[in-house]
């Protein structure tokens, strides 16, 4: 398996992973573009045994995934095996689930629920991870929401920082990427661009974030994995791939 930490993850190629033939083309593409290694996201219906001869088959590695929150609470040694199959340790849940949202103390009360389900996945030899989008810099109280669900959680805990939704909620990546030091094997990179009036998302190294930054700030805070996330591209999502891997390759990452 090659050295390198850059990874796509499948949610920037979602409208092209929705049947097993989708998922199949898909991945000879993304092989094609130069990615090693892929973070499964936003995948259609699929077995899990046949997904993972179709990665195997691609010489791909799964280096992250996205689960919803539920399965991992009610079926968690389903979760488990489907990650053996795949080679994947790291396990991330793409928000908070919306009650938490809603009751008082949801951002405790969540982070002592991730904490059970990451100590869970711990003791199997795999992470859990939580990933932020830009709500999470909300205050509460006297505290920022991301704060309470670092401070509040179990060490086991991880947190895959998104670095635009950090910047677009006002945040700086690296002093929050600092903050969850050894807790962060993965980190979404994704670029923010001003077009017109507004904030947008691009291609790694086409908008205005600090990367030289954000990766001395990876690099100290022991991250693995650099994982291409771009919700939204003006052209084809594929050449956006491609335009990211490109760049970061130049970054020498």
């Amino acid at each position: 398996m090659s050295d390198s930490k850059i990874g796509v993850t499948l949610y920037t190629l979602r409208d092209y992973v929705k049947t097993p033939k989708d998922i199949a083309d898909t991945l000879k593409k993304v092989k094609a573009i130069g990615y090693e290694h892929i973070q499964l996201s936003a995948l259609g219906d699929i077995d899990a045994k046949e997904l993972a001869d179709m990665i195997h088959s691609e010489d791909l590695h799964v280096c992250a995934t996205h689960v919803g929150f539920d399965r991992l609470q009610d079926e968690l040694d389903a979760v488990i095996e489907e990650h053996r199959l795949w080679g994947c340790k790291n396990i991330a849940v793409g928000s908070m689930p919306r009650p938490y949202w809603d009751m008082e103390g949801g951002f405790s009360k969540f982070a002592e629920d991730a904490s059970e389900v990451a100590l869970n996945l711990q003791a199997a030899g795999m992470t859990f991870s939580y990933h932020n989008h830009h709500t999470e810099l909300i205050h509460v109280g006297d505290r920022i929401g991301l704060n309470i669900l670092i401070e509040d959680s179990d060490p086991a805990l991880g947190f895959e920082i998104d670095t635009y939704w950090i910047q677009y909620g006002g945040g700086d990546p690296t002093v929050w990427i600092a903050k969850v030091k050894d807790r962060c094997p993965i980190i979404h990179f994704k670029d923010l661009a001003v077009v017109g009036r507004e904030q947008v998302m691009a291609e790694i190294g086409e908008g205005n974030m600090n990367w030289p930054g954000i990766v001395a700030a990876c690099e100290a805070a022991n991250a693995q994995w650099y994982v291409v996330e771009q919700d939204t591209c003006a052209g084809d999502p594929f050449d956006s791939a491609a335009i990211s891997c490109r760049n970061m390759q130049a970054m020498g990452l």
